[in-house]
């Protein structure tokens, strides 16, 4: 069962009776660690920084424990703040905990643009990089004017080395006890040593609809939901924060589980 949210937390809103696909038996992760996992932030760090404050105080209301706090990745697009939402990522090693940081297909696309690929700067515009460049002080005006070419230059002069080479250190996936931490999911079948980085960060389909067991509870973001997607197989909890004003983390320790998520 989901775990009762303290009352200074905004609770998601209420979903449906689970069906019987729905129910699990919880895995386990060490009673001596409490996990926090954040969905897809897209460009949003006034949500970012408002949920970070809503885990403290979360935490602050549950006994003393080390804390690991994973970004499932897609930091960056769609919003209009993914510079300073990588900035923001950049420091919170520095303030305490332990902190993990998973690529998204949205970083492995930003990356190759930021490194002057052509091609892949074309393909960046698409998918929500234009508001990723008026952060990083690219204009309105230049960016629909600019070539893919120059836009390949401009990123390479313009985005800072740090932010790029920051993202392009995200780990793949991350196993903890019965859980697997990954940005998409995973192909069904292929034992987890195996998994293609790319299918870790990109997809869909294969995975959302497999309802075979995985060898971990998976916990993934990047396919949006309206409400936390909870299976017996994987929780998915991207619910579109870049447009809703939802962002959503879930919290683990031992066998139990619980959300926090801003009001939206």
């Amino acid at each position: 069962m989901i775990g009762r949210l303290p009352a200074l937390l905004t609770p998601f809103r209420r979903r449906k009776a689970a069906t019987e696909e729905e129910q699990a038996v919880l895995p386990d992760v060490s009673e001596a660690l409490r996990i926090y996992a954040i969905g897809d932030i897209h460009g949003r760090d006034d949500l970012l920084a408002e949920l970070l404050a809503m885990i403290e105080q979360d935490e602050a209301r549950r006994p003393p424990l080390p804390r690991l706090t994973i970004l499932l990745g897609d930091l960056v697009d769609r919003g209009r703040l993914s510079a300073q939402v990588v900035e923001r990522a950049m420091r919170l090693p520095q303030s305490g905990g332990d902190w993990r940081f998973i690529k998204g297909n949205h970083e492995e696309v930003f990356i190759a643009a930021a490194r002057g690929n052509v091609q892949t700067a074309r393909f960046f515009r698409r998918i929500g990089g234009v508001e990723t460049l008026l952060s990083y002080g690219l204009s309105a005006e230049e960016c629909a004017a600019i070539s893919d070419e120059d836009l390949a230059r401009w990123m390479l002069a313009n985005i800072p080395r740090d932010h790029v080479d920051f993202l392009d250190g995200f780990e793949d996936r991350l196993i903890i006890g019965g859980y697997l931490f990954v940005h998409a999911g995973v192909r069904p079948h292929i034992p987890l040593e195996a998994q293609d980085p790319a299918d870790l960060r990109w997809i869909r389909q294969d995975f959302l609809s497999h309802r075979g067991d995985h060898g971990r509870m998976v916990i993934h973001g990047h396919s949006i939901r309206e409400d936390i997607d909870i299976r017996h197989n994987r929780i998915g909890i991207d619910t579109g924060a870049y447009r809703t004003g939802r962002l959503t983390a879930i919290g683990l320790e031992g066998t139990e589980r619980w959300f926090v998520q801003t009001e939206g």
